[in-house]
């Protein structure tokens, strides 16, 4: 079983992107990972944005990382890069934070246009930090993520498709068949 760090750059308390991830989350967990979700919106702004690395929110995210086999990291895509409180929190971690970790990187937007944000705004700076594999990511339209009024999610069956083929490969990635996929 792998340690994954699920880290949710949104800054919406009501993202989808965050839902998605926990949606995600919940398929990790049935292949038997433990996950640890991180929301980055819930580390205070004077800690992000004051650069304060001793700020015990900041040191124990910083930890997370350091205990986590594996990241899946989830943003919103605006102006055709992630989300700057996802920035903020990549700025404060040490320099290599994912060196010999598994990273899945997955974004939301609200167009096609920015389907290539992955690849040239968020693997650069994920390669940079050290991550020892970068599995292929997703990016997945607003409009294919639909939150019901009970809080329960679902996603438009492509989408759901293709989701389901990247987390997959990063369980693998992670060194474990996918036991859901065994069963089927």
């Amino acid at each position: 079983m792998a340690t994954v760090l699920s880290v949710s750059g949104s800054p919406s308390a009501s993202s989808r992107t965050s839902r998605l991830l926990r949606h995600l989350d919940e398929r990790l967990t049935a292949q038997g990972h433990d996950v640890i979700p991180l929301d980055v919106r819930t580390i205070p702004a004077d800690a992000l944005l004051g650069a304060d690395f001793r700020h015990p929110a900041i040191v124990e995210a910083t930890d997370l990382f350091a205990r986590a086999d594996g990241v899946v990291i989830g943003t919103p895509v605006y102006k055709a890069s992630y989300s700057g409180v996802l920035k903020a929190l990549l700025d404060l971690l040490p320099q290599y934070a994912l060196t010999g970790k598994t990273v899945l990187p997955l974004a939301t937007g609200g167009s096609i246009a920015h389907v290539l944000a992955i690849d040239y705004a968020l693997r650069p700076v994920l390669t940079s930090m050290g991550a020892a594999h970068t599995v292929q990511g997703w990016f997945t339209l607003d409009k294919d993520i639909t939150v019901h009024d009970d809080g329960s999610l679902s996603v438009a069956p492509a989408a759901a498709e293709a989701l389901t083929q990247v987390v997959d490969q990063f369980s693998t990635a992670l060194g474990r068949t996918p036991l859901l996929a065994v069963a089927g």
